[in-house]
């Protein structure tokens, strides 16, 4: 069994949002047991019509549980938001804690649900990490074919590569299509291509839209639907002043590895160290690692990039509160050189309480033009993100 990092509240109800196959119901199994929680499954057919046609029906079965049971588990919840209301009074009365799981907050949102009020706090659940992977983690394979929990029970390549494209058609059907998030299919379809293609570059929104025939304000649509379906995070510019930073155009990165060669339609191709390729996919799987791990430890951390005017870039910039911001280049090298480092040194004189970081895949420590080059595990740990 799959140990998860995530740390959930024992005395409060919550929400706890992730993308299709990040294993949250699995998670809730785990961690909830009768006699103490009931579970209603809202991809059941049967369940869902009936909450459908009649939100307080879930007011009287919830009325006819043994006085044992303490959590009620709603699978899903973003498919019938009209429960919330039941939940609210439901929290209200005290009898019970509410663990709520789905796949986004946006069809909650825009169905004029409040989220609880602030009554149930919020947890993300991601891909798997490498610390939750454990011993059998291998690189390769982690930037082959992703970390959903799904690829770790399948021994082929094949079968990965069926569940990887799977995986990104029942995204369009059912989360797109059904959900009724995009009206149109045909250019979000055609969007999906594109941001797969330029995922980890900075967004040229109206370009985009030229290639897939719609507005801008539609591409920046698109790209907010895969954010709050947690299929992918945009990294915004840095710049001191916030205001100025939300003008910039950020960067997108899928959430994981895999998903993004499916949508690249490159499952058929092998990776290797020192190509192109496995630079691009070492350099999301860093990013999104740092991310999942943050998010799981709850530390506030903001992160954003850097681009000079001249093209020079700082992969990423941690801001941790109370801490001097952190400056990251990202290289897939399992060598790295005083020159990888070079610019990042010369950038960092310019950005206040700062420190450099080089993550990479070499596996000895060293410090290059004051720049500290560490073996990308160990650089995880100095970074504050998981325990030592």
């Amino acid at each position: 069994m799959i140990i998860r990092n995530i740390e959930l509240t024992a005395s409060n109800s919550f929400f706890l949002f992730g993308a299709r196959g990040t294993g949250k119901s699995t998670l809730l199994h785990q961690r909830f047991s009768e006699p103490k929680a009931a579970f209603f499954d809202l991809l059941d057919a049967d369940i869902q019509q009936t909450f459908q046609l009649r939100p307080q029906a879930l007011e009287e079965r919830l009325r006819a549980l043994p006085d044992t049971v303490e959590w009620i588990i709603l699978d899903e919840i973003q498919k019938i938001p009209g429960l919330l209301d039941v939940v609210h009074r439901e929290i209200e009365r005290g009898r019970f804690k509410f663990a709520l799981t789905g796949s986004s907050a946006r069809k909650l949102k825009r169905g004029a649900a409040n989220l609880l009020a602030g009554r149930a706090f919020v947890y993300h659940l991601f891909p798997l990490t490498h610390s939750e992977i454990g011993a059998g983690f291998d690189i390769e394979n982690v930037l082959q074919w992703g970390s959903l929990p799904k690829i770790f029970s399948l021994s082929s390549d094949s079968d990965k590569r069926d569940f990887l494209r799977g995986y990104t058609h029942t995204y369009l059907q059912e989360e797109i299509s059904q959900e009724q998030l995009v009206r149109n299919l045909a250019p979000f379809h055609r969007f999906l291509a594109v941001a797969a293609q330029i995922s980890g570059q900075i967004i040229n929104f109206a370009k985009i839209g030229r290639d897939c025939g719609v507005s801008t304000v539609t591409v920046q649509t698109y790209f907010q639907i895969l954010e709050e379906t947690l299929l992918g995070i945009q990294l915004q510019p840095f710049h001191e002043s916030v205001r100025k930073r939300q003008r910039g155009n950020p960067k997108f990165y899928f959430f994981d590895t895999g998903i993004l060669r499916s949508l690249q339609n490159r499952l058929t191709v092998n990776i290797a160290p020192g190509t192109f390729d496995y630079g691009i996919l070492f350099e999301h799987f860093v990013i999104t690692e740092i991310f999942r791990l943050s998010s799981y430890a709850r530390n506030d951390f903001q992160f954003s990039y850097l681009r000079t005017q001249a093209g020079v870039e700082i992969d990423l910039v941690i801001e941790r509160p109370g801490r001097p911001r952190a400056l990251i280049e990202i290289k897939s090298t399992d060598r790295i050189s005083p020159e990888d480092v070079r610019a990042l040194h010369h950038l960092s004189k310019d950005i206040p309480n700062s420190e450099c970081f080089c993550l990479s895949r070499d596996p000895n420590p060293s410090i290059l033009h004051e720049v500290r080059c560490l073996p990308w595990k160990q650089g995880l740990l100095e970074l504050g993100l998981v325990a030592g």
